[in-house]
């Protein structure tokens, strides 16, 4: 009994940090809406999160909310792609191989910058800063790094301050240089329906239950997206999303990445967060650059290509490009297609550059 009414009282102390924690991030997504931040949904509750969790608050999210977030990120993304911008999609081809490449090079890179500078540090070895650095999501880099016996509590350090970096300058950047509102492509569904809304959530939740029976990556983004996809590009248009849902997926969001940015994670390795910090704004100014070059090839809006090939990940570049109206199926189709090909190849890319450097037998 004495067991049951402590578990009773943690759970009860969780859920009401939990409703703390959603209050505060309301609060400032309201805040940062009327300061006409970019990104109010998603920046306000980041930051307000995070500074409560350094100052040693118990703010919490939990994993159900950000799996809600994500998979109403995709329904909301796969309704831009319409027949007619489908058709436009093959346009595409040269940008997204140029895409994946520099990212792959860029990774590479800044897996040569981590082991340069932490390569002296106890228990450091080059998994730990190959898979930190790969342009790829958290979670899977992860799980491959623990397979390969590097240190999975740098890895997952070194993913979540690139995103909270990628997301915290370029959507400020972009409002400073007043970049907005250049995407001709509109949801094709424009009138909200709630039975249709109920379908859509039927048919993307199975989408997501296929994705995670197949053991696929990511299925809270790709299994709803997919689906959202498929419906719009053959013209079944059920149900716009109201906007009240889209802020609440970008809140469950930005609140999932500020919690993680706790007082122990500074205190961890901080010689390791600084590089981790200087070689992912080298990455942003640099991939800046080359979508400015990208841009001149392939005559794509440069804002576009800005998120499309920033080391971001998917939910949060998508989510910026549809609140500042900068392309939203281009951004996607880039950001796809790289988590695909960067979470097949980032193994078989560790497999050659260990033996390139003769560190012993290699799994399979």
């Amino acid at each position: 009994m004495t067991r049951q009414l402590r578990f009773s009282g943690a759970a009860w102390r969780r859920g009401v940090w939990l409703v703390v924690t959603l209050a505060l991030a309301c609060a400032a997504a309201l805040a940062c809406e009327a300061l006409r931040s970019p990104l109010p949904w998603m920046i306000g509750p980041l930051m307000a999160t995070a500074v409560a969790a350094l100052v040693g608050l118990p703010v919490r999210s939990e994993p159900v909310l950000r799996n809600v977030g994500q998979w109403t990120i995709g329904m909301a993304l796969g309704l831009y792609f319409t027949p007619q911008v489908v058709a436009l999609l093959p346009t595409l081809a040269l940008p997204i191989v140029l895409a994946v490449a520099w990212a792959l090079l860029i990774g590479y890179g800044f897996y040569r910058w981590l082991w340069w500078t932490q390569r002296s540090q106890p228990g450091m070895g080059r998994e730990t800063a190959f898979f930190a650095a790969a342009i790829g999501g958290a979670s899977e880099m992860a799980l491959m790094a623990d397979r390969r016996g590097g240190r999975v509590d740098l890895v997952a350090a070194s993913h979540s301050l690139r995103l909270m970096l990628v997301v915290m300058t370029i959507p400020f950047a972009l409002q400073w240089l007043d970049v907005h509102g250049t995407d001709l492509s509109v949801p094709g569904a424009q009138t909200f329906r709630l039975e249709g809304l109920a379908v859509l959530l039927a048919l993307t939740a199975a989408g997501i239950a296929v994705i995670r029976r197949l053991g696929g990556p990511n299925p809270w983004v790709l299994g709803a997206l997919g689906v959202s996809i498929l419906l719009t590009a053959s013209d079944v248009q059920l149900t716009s999303l109201p906007k009240p849902l889209s802020n609440a997926g970008q809140l469950f969001i930005g609140v999932a990445l500020g919690v993680r940015f706790t007082p122990g994670f500074v205190r961890a390795a901080p010689r390791w967060l600084v590089a981790v910090g200087v070689g992912t704004v080298a990455m942003i100014v640099a991939s800046a650059l080359f979508a400015a070059v990208l841009a001149s090839l392939t005559g794509q809006s440069p804002a576009t290509l800005v998120l499309g090939t920033s080391p971001g990940g998917i939910a949060e570049m998508c989510i910026t490009a549809k609140v500042l109206q900068l392309g939203v199926p281009t951004v996607t189709a880039l950001h796809v297609v790289r988590y695909v090909v960067v979470l097949v190849a980032t193994e078989r890319l560790w497999r050659w550059e260990a033996r390139r450097l003769g560190l012993g037998p290699i799994q399979a």
